[in-house]
């Protein structure tokens, strides 16, 4: 499921693509905070050139990102919390996402929104928001948790003339592993994973197989736009059950809307999704709120097995 490579984590990745586009193609970086605890968990290139740095207005930001882009610097913007796509949300949809279609010219911001979760993040500062946002058109979403997809990601980028959402997580940044998907012939339900429930992966496989269940395991990186593979209807066919699970809100998500898609595509299957609950995150073990926890997605599972 999970072949280890001896090479750069998510981080050094980040860093070196970042250091690269800053020198070869005089790109810059933008957003609050870029200096500060860490270069943003070591992804910046800890330098001044070609580093801006916003104060703290929160709202701003888009809008001096969105504008370099116009002017042609495929700025990277970082948004240091996902919360922060909320407060920076009209730029980015309202220009960036139509400017192409709407007003004949081009605005290709990378924008770097960063999950994270667990109680010492908060109610406001925390969890995973990419699923409002795939409701715009002209604003592809991909959410890549290894250095090989977070390369293909940058490559898509500097081909594209579009802004690009990329939805990282804090989880993701010391990580070396790619992941491949785990199909087996004897497979009773099929788990798509989004985000962070993927470095669950495999914790999932053992406790299921405990069980004696087998589950066929469906890594994705790309959510908007989503594409529907041939591996993916096949192991529908076999299964006819499957779980969307993300690292976001469960209602009216991503997720959701990529288990409808599924389910379309596969007539005579069951495709439910899975994710946070719908409340509010807080700072202590009793209210936190984040990614389904394994022993969650294995109870789903032998519900869905034994539901018709």
């Amino acid at each position: 499921m999970v072949k280890k490579i001896m090479g750069k984590t998510v981080a050094e990745t980040i860093r070196e693509i970042s250091k690269k586009h800053i020198e070869k193609n005089k790109g810059v970086i933008m957003g609050q905070c870029l200096s500060a605890v860490g270069w943003v968990q070591n992804t910046v290139p800890a330098q001044k050139k070609g580093i801006i740095e916003f104060p703290m207005t929160d709202v701003a930001g888009a809008g001096f990102a969105v504008g370099a882009a116009i002017g042609g610097r495929k700025p990277i913007f970082i948004l240091r919390f996902q919360s922060f796509l909320w407060l920076n949300a009209s730029p980015l949809i309202n220009n960036a996402a139509k400017s192409k279609e709407i007003f004949g010219y081009s605005a290709p911001v990378f924008i770097r929104a960063i999950a994270s979760e667990g109680i010492s993040s908060g109610p406001v500062h925390t969890n995973c928001y990419h699923s409002p946002f795939a409701h715009m058109p002209g604003l592809p979403i991909c959410a890549p948790m290894t250095p090989r997809e977070y390369k293909e990601i940058w490559q898509f980028f500097k081909k594209s003339d579009l802004p690009l959402l990329v939805s990282e997580h804090r989880r993701s940044y010391k990580e070396k592993e790619e992941f491949k998907d785990d199909i087996n012939k004897n497979s009773k339900v099929t788990l798509f994973l989004i985000s962070a429930v993927r470095f669950q992966s495999l914790e999932i496989k053992n406790k299921l197989k405990k069980l004696g269940i087998t589950v066929d395991i469906i890594h994705l990186l790309w959510l908007k736009p989503f594409n529907i593979k041939k591996k993916y209807i096949d192991s529908l066919k076999k299964t006819k059950k499957a779980i969307v699970i993300d690292s976001t809100y469960e209602i009216c998500g991503i997720s959701e809307h990529i288990a409808y898609k599924l389910m379309n595509k596969v007539k005579g299957t069951k495709v439910i999704n899975l994710g946070m609950k719908d409340r509010s995150p807080g700072c202590s073990v009793k209210f936190m709120n984040g990614t389904p926890s394994s022993n969650e997605i294995c109870k789903k599972v032998s519900k869905l097995i034994n539901s018709r």
